[in-house]
């Protein structure tokens, strides 16, 4: 399977260039990784794609730094509208980021991503991107109750997975865990922990594309 890994900056991608996938940096944001992807799927074919990195893990989630998730869907969490004190999805205003006008501004995951979840210890579930980052506890609550089940946080998977469908690719996101989500606490993220889970979860995916082992359903 021809892999393309789009991730936000180069000391994410310096974990990876060894590994038998196409890695391109995209920059910060969904914008910058829509973009991006677009790009490098002109430039070359790929039969997935995705979203890796480094994330927060929303308060219910259950995980910690050095944990790995896997998306069920991406969600552009903060695109909708306000309506006062009441917010309102894309769903609700009748809106899509597609051109078709379906879906919102959610995107399901490639269909092998629940195999690939279990095959690496991986949590599995909705995964959200924002164009800012959750900085309170009470914020990190009102985004959990909004879509329930979400696993982390980002800033580029709904871009990359908009790219991706709009050229007909499947894609997931997939991210270890640095931090939880909510109050900035820096002396907190564990960056190289989630790291290595980052790229022990790709070395899962490829190792099992690579024997022809991937599709929906697979022990």
């Amino acid at each position: 399977m021809d892999v393309l890994i789009v991730v936000a900056t180069a000391g994410e991608a310096r974990n990876l260039r060894d590994l038998p996938a196409r890695v391109t940096v995209s920059g910060v944001g969904p914008v910058a990784a829509a973009l991006a992807t677009q790009r490098a799927l002109q430039e070359a074919p790929a039969r997935l794609v995705v979203s890796a990195g480094i994330a927060g893990a929303y308060p219910a989630s259950g995980l910690a730094p050095g944990d790995l998730a896997v998306s069920s869907h991406v969600i552009q969490a903060d695109l909708g509208a306000w309506d006062g004190d009441d917010w309102l999805s894309l769903e609700a205003l009748g809106l899509s980021v597609l051109p078709d006008g379906t879906g919102g501004a959610t995107f399901p995951a490639w269909d092998g991503a629940e195999v690939l979840a279990r095959r690496s210890g991986a949590a599995f579930g909705p995964m959200l991107t924002l164009s800012s980052v959750t900085g309170s506890l009470e914020r990190a609550r009102q985004l959990e109750a909004r879509y329930p089940g979400a696993l982390t946080e980002g800033m580029e998977g709904a871009g990359v997975a908009h790219a991706a469908r709009l050229a007909g690719v499947p894609a997931l996101e997939l991210r270890g865990v640095s931090n939880a989500v909510g109050p900035r606490d820096r002396s907190a993220w564990r960056i190289p922990e989630a790291l290595r889970a980052t790229r022990r979860g790709l070395e899962t995916l490829l190792n099992g594309s690579s024997g022809g082992g991937w599709r929906a359903g697979a022990p």
